[in-house]
């Protein structure tokens, strides 16, 4: 459990609070998208729709408004970690393809019911996964198919998910995909595999009054 548990901390956006809403001047490189990713757009639609996942599934846990507005103080960027985790996951996808790795669905039903059973059942582990690393029930799946993934890629690579080779094996196949952020979400450090907030002046942060975030 403690590998599977580092290796989701490394993989997926951690459980977010009220990211800034952002606001720019001048002309986006990419209108509406949120990155560039192998020349397929993450929209900024597609970025929504999935911070909302997060917010309802928060909202459907933590019932009381005041229980609710503390588990999102606690937590920071949920708009800036969510595309972190999906710009990722196309990079480690890309490196597990050109690796030869594939992943069967049974496999991710084999890690799921494992999961489950230490952590006491379904809706406990849904609602591990969710505080801990921001990941709502309904992509559970797709979150255990890349964590197998990661697992299946670094034991080809005979190393971990710790170790720097793994990574670079993540850094050459984020070089081919030619990732592009919107500025307004930061930078893709290549070498890095990661997201990096970018010095830009003409954006401007428009929730200094601490507003939830809705985009």
């Amino acid at each position: 459990m403690h590998r599977r548990r580092r290796t989701a901390l490394l993989l997926t956006a951690a459980i977010a609070a009220a990211a800034p809403l952002l606001t720019a001047c001048g002309n986006d490189a990419h209108p509406g998208a949120a990155a560039v990713v192998g020349g397929e757009r993450i929209t900024v639609s597609q970025l929504e729709n999935r911070v909302d996942e997060v917010r309802a599934a928060q909202r459907a846990a933590v019932p009381d408004d005041a229980q609710y507005q503390q588990a999102i103080a606690r937590t920071g960027s949920l708009t800036r970690d969510t595309l972190h985790g999906m710009v990722l996951d196309r990079v480690l996808e890309r490196a597990a393809r050109d690796a030869g790795v594939t992943v069967t669905d049974r496999e991710v039903q084999r890690m799921r019911a494992g999961l489950e059973q230490q952590a006491g059942g379904a809706k406990a582990l849904e609602a591990a996964w969710l505080q801990q690393y921001g990941i709502p029930p309904q992509r559970l799946d797709a979150n255990f198919r890349l964590q197998i993934q990661a697992q299946k890629l670094a034991q080809r690579l005979g190393t971990d998910t710790s170790r720097p080779e793994f990574w670079q094996a993540l850094s050459k196949a984020g070089e081919k995909l030619d990732v592009d952020l919107n500025p307004r979400y930061g930078d893709w450090d290549v070498e890095k595999s990661s997201r990096v907030d970018a010095k830009t002046p003409w954006v401007r942060d428009v929730t200094a009054t601490g507003m939830p975030q809705t985009l």
